[in-house]
């Protein structure tokens, strides 16, 4: 049976009204009783009486698009008997808008659960049935494919405003799995009225000014068979609408808030039939109403009002101005994310962006994605690509005559931009540095002096001194209770080698391959496991598995287990992955981002002395 799905507007914390509504919905009624609840605030598509009958309880999920948390604080105590337990969550419950009244402080709060710990795209609980869909993520609900964007563009606090991080996660999970069956986001996307019926289009979103344009661009790209939104205070099904580039068809369905004034629409019942079982004729069925993509003519407003908000032109990341950033095309030109990334593109000519070969060059040559993308790149010493961009009349040297150490590289010894007050140890080929940011206090990073770009092709004497300073800090950390976990990525974005090393209670060390496994699996790929007696057969055995055309991730664990998965072609893999693993395993989630960890530098150098003074009887170079 397919699964019953209950979709809902801004509930704005009118949680009594919400799920009286939804118990009154969620036991099988007459149909005619349902025509009745139904059908004075919506016309419906045409399969109306089959999709009715179908979406009878009781349900199986209830989702809330819009702003979930109270917008007065006169309905904060109706709110919190549900957060705290006092009144029951009826059904299980997904929100997205995380904003309004008291929100930083229950979604602080929720972040530190134990059980919200490490990845959890399928929701961090709030409370008993209550799921925050935080960020941006994809899982799979009842067979369904759910992917959602959270929060909007631009908000006043730490919550309620998704990144492009956000963005570009998304982009990259539905860009690697089928179809997605429900795409979930807080505002409408701009364009959306266009090609459609005049008739039908509610007067109050007529102005798109008011809809989010990467919204636009986000659906164009993820091509789900339902996108549901809130925000507009309107009810609005719009006619499907073919997909560029694809067979099946979008529906659009706006849901209005909890208990407006104007009686609009704000719950809405679905019984769609998951992709993974339905037949191919099945998911390419056209109704006889369906329209062209709408967003496609929207492209030239969306640039116009980019052009005019420097802002706004950054929120694009895959796409930028040619002439702002390289001067090197005429003004409004656009360049192709994945071509600048990869060197190709799967829509070939009918791509509506520019597949520029300079700013692709510049990409090979190691410039920083952002500098080329944003014009600036704001990760400091925690990114190490070039932030120049190079003279392409000299001709690009091979890789084995280009190891130089570049000037513009944040880990070069001989570079300006090194931070030098948080080394530790220098030897031949290696020193050991506290990165900026650290996740926690005895944090450090193996660094190749020579320009280098992984640890995995080294001379035997540098694997030997790398071998050296393992050992010297795996006995290091065991000395306060600790144990090492080394992991690097390897891959063609990845400029200068750092191989990472994080301290983990000895006692939490048996979870590690549990965590890291499930957590690429909520990311939607796999780690190879395989386990050594002695930690030099991993290292060999890693080396045979790089393959530098495509890329490497790996993690070595105390207990001799080797954990790698080998990148795809273009695949796009989270650079803080091993970061995010060990943040959620040592409950520390808010340093998962080590921008949230910034000190002064008299704290970082007196942090690096520290260190410096117990790893002293261990350093194989003292």
């Amino acid at each position: 049976m397919a699964p019953r799905i209950l979709l809902c507007g801004d509930p704005l914390g009118r949680l009594n009204q919400l799920f009286k509504r939804v118990q009154s919905v969620s036991h099988t009624l007459p149909l005619y009783l349902l025509l009745i609840l139904y059908l004075p605030r919506v016309l419906i598509e045409s399969q109306f009486f089959t999709q009715v009958s179908k979406s009878a309880g009781p349900f199986d999920a209830l989702i809330c698009v819009g702003q979930f948390f109270p917008d007065s604080p006169e309905l904060l105590d109706e709110f919190m008997n549900y957060v705290e337990g006092r009144a029951q969550v009826p059904i299980p419950t997904y929100f997205t808008g995380d904003y309004g009244v008291s929100a930083p402080k229950i979604l602080s709060a929720t972040s530190k659960k134990a059980e919200n710990q490490g990845f959890k795209m399928d929701g961090l609980v709030v409370a008993h049935n209550l799921f925050w869909l935080r960020g941006s993520g994809k899982f799979t609900l009842h067979g369904l494919s759910v992917a959602y964007l959270s929060g909007r563009e631009s908000s006043d606090g730490q919550f309620g405003k998704y990144s492009q991080d956000d963005v570009d996660t998304l982009r990259a999970l539905a860009d690697n799995s089928g179809v997605v069956d429900f795409l979930f986001t807080n505002e409408w996307p701009a364009g959306l009225t266009n090609r459609a019926a005049e008739s039908d289009i509610p007067a109050d979103v007529s102005d798109s000014s008011c809809c989010d344009f990467n919204v636009s661009e986000l659906v164009k790209e993820v091509k789900p068979r339902y996108h549901i939104a809130g925000s507009m205070g309107v009810f609005y099904a719009r006619e499907p609408y073919l997909n560029v580039d694809s067979s099946h068809v979008t529906r659009f369905l706006g849901l209005a808030q909890v208990g407006n004034k104007n009686k609009q629409k704000f719950l809405h019942a679905l019984s769609p039939t998951p992709t993974s079982v339905m037949s191919p004729s099945e998911l390419c069925a056209k109704p006889p109403n369906t329209t062209l993509c709408p967003y496609t003519l929207q492209e030239g407003a969306a640039d116009s009002k980019k052009r005019s908000n420097d802002d706004a032109s950054d929120s694009q990341y895959w796409r930028y101005d040619v002439s702002k950033r390289q001067k090197n095309g005429s003004d409004g030109e656009k360049l192709c994310f994945k071509f600048v990334c990869s060197g190709s593109c799967p829509r070939g000519e009918s791509c509506h962006f520019q597949h520029n070969a300079e700013a692709r060059e510049q990409c090979r040559r190691g410039v920083c994605l952002d500098l080329i993308i944003k014009g600036k790149c704001e990760k400091g010493p925690e990114c190490s690509y070039k932030h120049e961009f190079q003279d392409l009349s000299v001709q690009r040297k091979p890789r084995s005559e280009n190891a130089n150490r570049s000037k513009e590289c944040w880990f070069c010894l001989s570079s300006p931009s090194v931070e030098s007050h948080l080394i530790v140890s220098v030897g031949e080929s290696f020193y050991c540095a506290l990165p900026k940011g650290s996740l926690v206090d005895d944090h450090i990073l193996i660094i190749p002096i020579e320009h280098l770009p992984n640890t995995l092709a080294l001379s035997p004497e540098g694997e030997s001194e790398l071998s050296r300073y393992q050992n010297g800090l795996r006995n290091c950390y065991k000395s306060q209770g600790n144990d090492a976990v080394f992991f690097e990525l390897v891959s063609k974005r990845v400029s200068h080698a750092n191989l990472q090393v994080v301290p983990v209670p000895s006692s939490r060390a048996r979870l590690l391959p549990n965590i890291f496994s499930l957590a690429a699996e909520k990311l939607g790929f796999k780690l190879v496991t395989k386990k050594f007696s002695d930690s030099s057969e991993g290292r060999k055995y890693l080396q045979k598995e790089y393959d530098a055309a495509l890329g490497l991730f790996y993690v070595e664990l105390p207990d001799g287990t080797v954990l790698s998965h080998t990148l795809e072609e273009n695949e796009v893999f989270p650079a803080q992955f091993g970061r995010e693993v060990l943040a959620g395993l040592l409950k520390i989630p808010d340093r998962a981002d080590w921008r949230n960890c910034k000190i002064s530098q008299e704290e970082e150098a007196k942090l690096a002395e520290d260190f410096k003074k117990r790893f002293q009887e261990f350093d194989p170079c003292q």
